[in-house]
């Protein structure tokens, strides 16, 4: 009885978690970039602070009409957008928050479990762009499958390097092994890690296949009301996977000093300083073109991705 309250609290804290914490990624992006841009709306508002920013743009998606074109795929059109969604749920299950059973389902190979969920959550976006019968629609859509197949390899090696310094493909099974030291010579996969996360997730300054000054906005041109912002949802809890993925792969976790039995504090910690990164290189960096793209992938963050493996064998073969 007891074990079945347990997994039941254990799983509402992650069904509150996924409606929470990508709102809160929302907001603060809004402010993040009011501040950054001069932006009015976001700073004023609603008054204090633009409070009510967050709350205008929940009324605005609830009374747009929903929208399905005439020759849509109607039923995968419909489907697309919880297939973006829902996977970023199934992977916060996984995620380690803290020690001593800090996670809702411990999974032997969870580092292929996360990967390969999270890349179902990117095919909604081609889902969508593909049953939208919109020629700009359907470009992004493939460039939505491109990018996907060009940063899953260098995102899957830097995370291999990991499981290889470890011993295991477990993420808490990592967390239990992972040392301080750790930092310096993983550095190079960490920065693969999160690059490539990005791109998947299509977040600037990898955004092509939304490219709103080229292709109107994509895989989503066809896209009302809610069911846009359920695509817009999925990409801040994106934000919120990728960020706790490296914050335990690569940054410790919930390691921290004084964790103790506050240890989750530090994964969130961690996350939320990724979370704000990311929000950072929007602002701050211009969009690259396809090929470009495509060149970074695999003439760089392959590469590198293979280097830090090297590096990672050598240094478990010293120590």
């Amino acid at each position: 009885m007891m074990d079945a309250l347990d997994v039941t609290a254990r799983i509402a804290a992650v069904l509150l978690a996924f409606l929470i914490l990508p709102l809160l990624v929302g907001q603060t992006e809004h402010k993040v970039m009011a501040h950054m841009q001069g932006r009015v709306g976001p700073m004023y508002a609603g008054g204090f602070h633009g409070w009510a920013q967050l709350v205008a743009d929940g009324v605005k998606f609830a009374q747009k009409e929903d929208i399905v074109p005439a020759g849509a795929d109607r039923r995968v059109f419909q489907l697309a957008p919880a297939v973006a969604l829902i996977p970023y749920m199934l992977v916060l299950v996984a995620i380690p928050v803290a020690p001593d059973g800090g996670v809702v389902h411990a999974i032997d190979a969870g580092i292929f479990f996360v990967l390969a969920v999270m890349g179902v959550g990117v095919l909604g976006s081609l889902m969508g762009g593909w049953a939208s019968a919109n020629k700009f629609s359907l470009l992004g859509g493939l460039r939505t499958a491109a990018q996907l197949m060009a940063y899953e390899l260098p995102m899957l090696l830097s995370a291999a390097s990991v499981a290889m310094a470890a011993g295991t493909l477990s993420l808490p099974g990592i967390l239990g092994v992972w040392e301080w030291w750790w930092l310096p010579w993983q550095l190079i996969g960490a920065v693969v890690f999160f690059t490539a996360g990005l791109a998947e997730l299509q977040r600037p300054p990898f955004d092509a296949p939304v490219a709103d000054s080229e292709i109107i906005f994509g895989a989503y041109t066809e896209y009302t009301g809610l069911r846009f912002a359920l695509f817009l949802l999925a990409e801040y809890a994106g934000i919120v996977v990728l960020s706790a993925l490296t914050s335990v792969l690569f940054l410790g976790g919930w390691h921290g000093p004084f964790a103790g039995s506050v240890g989750w504090v530090w994964t969130l910690l961690k996350t939320g300083v990724l979370a704000f990164g990311v929000i950072w290189l929007r602002v701050s960096y211009p969009r690259l073109r396809e090929d470009q793209v495509q060149r970074l992938a695999w003439t760089t963050l392959v590469p590198l991705a293979l280097l830090q493996i090297a590096l990672t064998g050598v240094v478990k073969v010293v120590m």
